[in-house]
């Protein structure tokens, strides 16, 4: 992940640190919009403007703790063999709801049409 951008695995924790504060998503889309401010201050001053209590951010920013969850997000990414962003996987369960027996994945960005022919397929193995 790294080796694309230098700056995305303490992006990831830091997004997770918005998460603590209920702002995941937010923080997600304002990274995300802002790839090119994404250093260490300016992680900060992305709290602030999304009105976190940015002392709390910026302690658990520092102190790493959201790093552990951001290796296994990457661990699991890779052993279900999700390798680009974004990756959208599609799938049916068996009967009782707790194993996939066909998934289908879509790398990238991938007009409506590519969505509908993967899911259509996906239901034509229904019996």
């Amino acid at each position: 992940m790294e080796n694309i951008h230098k700056l995305a695995f303490k992006t990831a924790e830091a997004t997770h640190c918005a998460g603590e504060q209920g702002k995941y998503w937010e923080a997600h889309e304002r990274f995300f919009n802002n790839q090119a401010t994404l250093g260490r201050k300016d992680l900060t001053a992305h709290a602030q403007a999304l009105g976190l209590d940015v002392a709390a951010f910026d302690e658990c920013v520092d102190s790493g703790r959201q790093a552990a969850r951001v290796r296994k997000d990457l661990a699991d990414s890779q052993k279900y063999g999700i390798t680009s962003t974004p990756t959208f996987v599609l799938g049916l369960s068996d009967a009782n709801g707790s194993q996939m027996k066909v998934v289908t994945r879509i790398r990238g960005s991938k007009p409506y049409e590519a969505f509908k022919e993967a899911i259509d397929s996906l239901l034509s193995t229904v019996k």
